[in-house]
């Protein structure tokens, strides 16, 4: 009879340690998401900041 016992305590534990392993791939994939978003907004922000100084040169070019 305890075996039973033995075998729900450790099935249980296993059924642990996959939820949490399955929660930390969830978290880092969150975590590449936000990262990839961020140099999405970087890049952005560049591309924007040469397209107004490139605006500006010309501008400047007419005068």
């Amino acid at each position: 009879m305890p075996d039973i016992y033995i075998y729900i305590y450790r099935e249980r534990e296993r059924e642990r340690e996959r939820e949490t392993e399955r929660r930390e791939r969830e978290e880092r994939k969150r975590e590449r998401e936000r990262e990839r978003e961020g140099g999405r907004e970087e890049r952005r922000e560049k591309r924007e900041r040469r397209e107004r100084e490139r605006e500006r040169e010309r501008r400047e070019k007419e005068r």
